[in-house]
């Protein structure tokens, strides 16, 4: 993923949650609806969360140095997991208090046509968020389907904002319908089960995106798509015969680590080896522009010897 590309997504999320939280905080004050508080806390933690992605995509952009000899990188997946914390933390917990606390004790909305009217005008904002990030992933995504696409993403920031958006989106329905039932039935411990549906599933997105985002900061490899054309751009057939063996890892979005031992034909020299080494990373960084780190041992295949 672009840099270009993710925080164009980031920007929009952010402006469309800043101007949404505002709107539902007034609507909130105004009908005392505790599914449009949760969903005004709900907006808060994505306003944040969008800062939050800025920030580590500029701290990702630190020059590599004596400390940090790989570089800053993997400060986007750490920023990433910070927000998948504050989803959890601040959106989901304070919902399920506030949904707990309202079905214990409901209380009657004042003009719920005021949430409505906010809630139907955030729907409009959130699916314009919703929709550019949709249209900045297609390219990545290919023919993956969007689950796939969001579990084997090296580049955490556009999963997260179509995980947040999706989010946001069912959430404001749940909130529409929690208000709508208390309209409808005058029973206002619909606004609370409301909060509670929003809770669950801020939690569950929450789960989800720690999940993944831990994986990327302990480090993940190649994808296996990424892992053969490694393999096939290290063998030429003719000074290097076989990969030995293979290891990868992501020092960040679009940088990957590649350490491979490679088995050389017998009888090269040291120039002829040093040549097909250096032709070897080329083809690697064609095939997998992401290779950027690339150190190979030259070998001889040596049959292992029979157990």
């Amino acid at each position: 993923m672009s840099a270009g590309g993710g925080r164009k997504a980031i920007i929009a999320a952010l402006a469309a949650n800043a101007g949404i939280a505002v709107a539902k905080f007034i609507g909130a004050a105004i009908t005392g609806s505790a599914s449009m508080l949760a969903e005004g806390v709900h907006s808060v933690a994505d306003t944040a969360n969008q800062g939050l992605l800025l920030l580590g995509q500029k701290r990702a952009a630190q020059e590599a140095d004596q400390l940090h000899p790989f570089g800053y990188g993997r400060n986007r997946y750490f920023y990433s997991f910070v927000v998948a914390l504050v989803l959890f933390t601040l959106g989901s917990v304070y919902a399920l208090y506030e949904g707990i606390h309202k079905v214990q004790h409901p209380e009657e909305l004042n003009s719920p046509i005021v949430a409505i009217v906010i809630l139907v005008v955030a729907i409009a904002l959130e699916t314009f968020s919703f929709r550019t990030a949709i249209k900045e992933s297609r390219p990545l995504k290919g023919s993956a389907s969007w689950w796939r696409f969001i579990r084997t993403s090296r580049s955490p920031e556009l999963p997260v904002v179509l995980l947040e958006d999706a989010g946001a989106l069912i959430g404001l329905i749940l909130a529409l319908g929690g208000v709508g039932l208390t309209m409808i039935t005058d029973d206002p411990i619909w606004d609370g089960v409301g909060t509670l549906a929003i809770g669950t599933l801020l939690g569950v997105i929450a789960i989800v995106l720690i999940i993944e985002m831990q994986s990327l900061l302990i480090g993940e490899g190649a994808t296996p798509e990424e892992d053969g054309a490694i393999r096939a751009g290290l063998v030429d057939g003719e000074r290097i015969d076989t990969v030995i063996h293979l290891k990868t890892q992501y020092l960040g979005p679009e940088e990957l680590l590649v350490a491979a031992k490679i088995a050389v034909t017998p009888g090269l020299d040291i120039e002829q080896i040093a040549a097909a080494i250096d032709a070897a990373e080329q083809r690697v960084r064609a095939a997998v522009p992401a290779a950027r780190v690339i150190y190979l041992e030259p070998d001889l295949y040596r049959t292992p010897a029979p157990a």
